[in-house]
């Protein structure tokens, strides 16, 4: 299509006319390439709303087993509302992966909620059962509000300011994903063998006059809708009643070109040529489709009920076999008439009010020569109940025909015989289900399908503050956290300055009261502990980083049993309360173990769904015991007993102390007494010998 776009002025320009051409001929070509399945389902559907003709006489009874089947597959294949799950893919410790994952999770549950995706997913359920295919189109809405920007509006020239000037300036109020079920015969696509080889899909929109001209506006409504007068017509007197005053418009996303075409069916003019509004990684706005029965030569399903059609049929007309046969089930008794052959009291005595039938017969005597003997002769009916009775054999071997066809066990029907014990009914029900597990399984992938491109749109489209609303999870900015960080520093820098101003007065600087060590307060602490919203929006924003940590799936789409969850967060309690157990008397032992049984206790944390809730508290209180284990230990502190023996082995060291110190003081006496004793005997003996010398005489 390169002859349909020529560029102006760096942009895109297409002519509508030769747009609306091109795509009218690609739709018809795709409804001709879809045809044989269209009538297929259209009867299909007739036979299972019971649509095919009046069926009060027993001619035109039938036995109602595709509706049986589908009711009873129904909640087999898909029971509940798939509830959005959104991990790490790499189940590390990294919180902005992790606040981002709460964030987008709890934004894909409100999502989920507010577009009923229950609803939507019961009606594919529905279409996929009955026609092997079931769609959904999701697209982004916003609302806006004109800015207020605290400025009185000045007086404007008559016509404005021109350009850009003279627009309002708009801020978005509210946005939101929407998640439209796509009816089976309101979705086309390219034909191809493989769905990765559509370049196309379209849906089909009925909308109304004044919703064309709020769309697409007076003009493109004027010349794009005048052709497709015919459009809003229908099969069916419901879907005419359904259609009336409506015109089907196709929405047509082209991956080849890179475009979007809005077309009235039947217009060969365009309404409406643009780019993409949305920017997805697989450039569909859709899912694959969920399909049933296919071949690996094209992507048209085959239903279900096209395998077991003959053996439907057999069952009908044995049915009404049956029912035709149950009528003649009266007791028919013949009589003579007329001539006075019977009296008057005696026949009206006779005369049966419903279920029985009275035949007259006039020519009695004839009627008894060949074979009546008595004055009333009944029909014999034993004959009939026979048949009957090999008719009902043979349509239920028929119904079991169709079970062996279907794969659906008495187990899932909910039938069992009390004879049987508990291992033929849990073997029964392990192998009775795996003919459906592929159903269930493509459910489930294409619920996981909806939710991962909502979660696209989510991530892509949502403004921060939206994605806090919406999550009840509350973010600092950057900015705020920065201008904690400059306030803190900022006070640091007050604190240095009156230091060194104290230093240089001769002032120790611990006594002064502003000295001190700033400390945030526990509202500030926490705030600038949590990642910021801007680390988070740039995560999501990201389609590379956002792709390799955090996944999108889906919990099981089928009944569970009702105390699964409560057992999941049992298990958890019980994991964590017998792991604290065991650590507690390892980490007294060896204090060095206790960053290795930290990591242990998240790695198994992280594996349960109830453990994410706590994981950062755990993370918390896990870094605190690290910094503890680590830090040097203080020495231990004597108990009360030891304090009282230690001052007593004071005071008596004390006492000896006291007393030797007497004793050396005392020998140290006794010593000088000596010293002078001798002295005093070494003076006296020398002067005595001094007076004994012949001078001194």
């Amino acid at each position: 299509m390169e002859d349909e776009s020529t560029d102006l002025e760096g942009g895109q320009h297409w002519n509508p006319a030769k747009v609306g051409a091109h795509w009218q001929q690609e739709l018809e070509r795709a409804q001709r390439y879809f045809k044989s399945w269209h009538d297929r389902c259209v009867k299909i559907e007739k036979i299972y709303l019971d649509q095919q003709s009046d069926q009060t006489s027993a001619a035109k009874r039938r036995f109602p087993m595709l509706w049986a089947n589908t009711a009873v597959l129904q909640p087999a294949v898909y029971a509940r509302v798939p509830q959005p799950v959104v991990e790490r893919r790499f189940k590390d410790a990294d919180p902005v992966a992790r606040i981002a994952s709460e964030i987008v999770e709890r934004n894909l549950a409100y999502t989920g909620d507010e577009a009923d995706l229950d609803s939507i997913m019961r009606a594919v359920r529905d279409d996929f059962l009955l026609c092997a295919r079931g769609t959904v189109w999701l697209r982004y809405e916003a609302d806006f509000e004109p800015l207020d920007m605290g400025v009185a509006p000045s007086n404007l020239p008559v016509g404005g300011l021109p350009g850009e000037m003279g627009a309002a300036l708009e801020t978005i109020a509210d946005e939101r994903v929407c998640i439209d079920y796509v009816h089976w015969s309101d979705f086309l696509h390219s034909p191809a063998r493989r769905w990765k080889d559509v370049t196309w899909v379209a849906r089909r929109v009925p909308m109304s006059g004044e919703e064309m001209e709020k769309r697409f506006g007076r003009e493109a409504m004027v010349s794009g809708a005048a052709e497709a007068a015919g459009s809003c017509k229908g099969e069916s007197q419901a879907e005419r009643a359904e259609n009336e005053g409506k015109t089907h418009v196709w929405e047509i996303w082209c991956k080849s070109e890179n475009y979007t075409v809005w077309i009235a069916d039947g217009s060969p003019v365009a309404l409406e040529v643009s780019e993409p509004p949305l920017e997805l990684t697989h450039f569909w706005p859709c899912p694959r489709p969920a399909y049933g029965t296919m071949s690996t030569s094209s992507l048209i399903p085959v239903p279900d009920y096209v395998y077991y059609q003959q053996q439907c049929d057999e069952i009908d007309l044995l049915t009404r076999r049956i029912n035709k046969l149950t009528d003649q089930l009266r007791l028919k008794v013949f009589y003579p008439s007329g001539d006075g052959a019977v009296s008057p009291a005696i026949e009206k005595a006779m005369r049966p009010e419903n279920d029985m039938v009275m035949v007259p017969i006039p020519e009695w005597a004839a009627f008894t020569d060949k074979g009546g003997s008595k004055a009333v002769v009944t029909l014999p009916i034993d004959e009939v109940q026979k048949v009957i009775v090999a008719c009902m054999a043979a349509r239920k071997q028929l119904i079991e025909d169709v079970y062996q066809i279907t794969g659906i066990s008495d187990i899932v029907r909910g039938d069992t015989q009390a004879s049987e014990t508990a291992t033929a009914q849990r073997i029964k029900s392990q192998w009775g289900s795996i003919r459906i597990r592929d159903r269930q399984a493509e459910l489930a992938r294409f619920a996981r399908d909806i939710i991962r491109l909502a979660g696209e749109i989510i991530c892509d489209q949502f403004q921060p503050e939206t994605l806090m609303l919406v999550s009840g999870i509350k973010l600092p900015s950057m900015a705020e956290k920065q201008q904690v960080q400059m306030q803190m520093q900022q006070i640091e820098m007050a604190a240095g300055q009156a230091a060194m101003r104290a230093q240089q007065m001769g002032q120790p600087a611990q006594s002064l009261p502003e000295m001190a060590a700033p400390e945030l307060p526990p509202q500030l602490q926490q705030m600038m502990a949590q990642p910021s919203i801007d680390e988070v929006v740039q995560l999501l924003r990201n389609d590379s980083i956002r792709g390799f940590q955090i996944d999108i799936e889906t919990d099981s789409t089928i009944e569970p049993d009702e105390d699964a969850e409560k057992q999941r967060r049992m298990e958890f309690v019980q994991m964590v309360g017998g792991f604290m157990q065991q650590a507690g008397a390892m980490a007294q032992q060896n204090p060095m173990l206790v960053p290795v049984m930290v990591e242990t206790l998240l790695f198994a944390a992280r594996g349960f769904r109830a453990g994410r809730q706590l994981e950062s508290m755990l993370e918390q209180v896990g870094a605190q015991l690290s910094e503890a284990a680590s830090a040097p230990k203080p020495e231990p502190q004597p108990s009360p007993v030891e304090m009282l023996k230690l001052k007593t082995a004071e005071v008596k060291a004390g006492a000896e102390r006291r007393k030797a110190e007497l004793g050396v003081a005392q020998a140290q006496i006794e010593h000088r007494a000596t010293l002078d004793q001798a002295r005093g005997e070494a003076a006296a003996q020398a002067l005595q010998q001094f007076q004994a010398q012949p001078a001194y005489q």
